[in-house]
């Protein structure tokens, strides 16, 4: 595997490269980023994984310093899982001028959900996945969907701005328990760890009662929202919304998705289950 850490080196190792697929990431590499280092494998001649904390995704207060740097062991991963090369860019490398004048700018969605408790989180990724396109100009990119609203954002960027890359979304990896895998699951203690699958298995509730053809999608949120505050989660959101658009639900819609987030001690957990009927 080789470690490609300018941009220039990085358009230089992609004009041999074939038909290329991308996975973009901040590190702290589990076996669901493996999944998608998998499905990558499976769609081109060639695999490129960044490596990248980008701090104008996160917001004032937020973990930025603190985020897990793991670079050998990612590195001892993704060689194992067969990668071509890692870009590993430093921050002056990615933002030449430190800060960034001319940014993506999302719809409103940006403002929802995660996007009304993060503000300008979605145009700090939205940013430096179109320039991260730019520089390694793959042919795919693979997106897990357990971030569900921003590959709905990055979808919709690629759409308008016609960047020739085909998004290929990944179902969530989960733990046995069910728990979504995340980077951010290193940050719970033993007892928070074992109430974490909580969330998923309040999702799961309403997806059931969904597929049952329940319609009463403001009496199911809050059912969720009150058991998850019950054993001590502080509720951002349950929602449910239309899966292509993630606008509001309306009654008859056949393609929903349950979306959540929650904090449990100090780590922050989202989560998320389509529902097709």
């Amino acid at each position: 595997m080789e470690i490609i850490r300018t941009v220039a080196a990085m358009r230089a190792w992609r004009k041999q490269a074939g038909k290329l697929a991308f996975v973009p990431t901040m590190g702290n590499l589990h076996q669901g980023h493996l999944a998608l280092v998998k499905e990558a494998r499976r769609q081109a001649d060639k695999v490129v994984v960044s490596i990248f904390v980008n701090r104008i995704q996160f917001g004032q207060g937020e973990d930025f310093d603190a985020y897990p740097r793991t670079f050998e062991a990612d590195c001892e991963k993704l060689r194992a899982a067969g990668v071509d090369a890692l870009f590993f860019p430093d921050e002056r490398e990615l933002y030449p001028r430190v800060k960034q004048d001319f940014n993506v700018e999302p719809p409103h969605i940006q403002n929802e959900l995660c996007g009304a408790f993060r503000p300008g989180h979605f145009r700090g990724v939205a940013t430096v996945v179109s320039k991260l396109f730019n520089i390694v100009q793959p042919d795919v990119a693979c997106f897990g969907k357990k971030d569900f609203q921003q590959l709905h954002v990055i979808r919709m960027m690629v759409d308008d701005l016609n960047i020739p890359v085909a998004i290929v979304p990944v179902d969530t990896g989960r733990a046995d328990d069910g728990l979504a895998l995340s980077s951010r699951n290193g940050y719970l203690s033993a007892e928070e760890r074992a109430e974490a699958p909580r969330l998923y298995r309040e999702l799961t509730r309403i997806h059931d009662a969904l597929k049952d053809g329940s319609q009463d999608y403001a009496g199911l949120e809050q059912a969720a929202r009150d058991e998850l505050a019950a054993a001590g989660w502080a509720v951002d959101y349950v929602e449910v919304r239309q899966a292509d658009t993630l606008e509001i639900a309306h009654a008859g819609e056949k393609r929903l998705v349950v979306l959540a987030a929650a904090r449990l001690g100090r780590t922050r957990l989202i989560d998320n289950i389509e529902v097709f009927r």
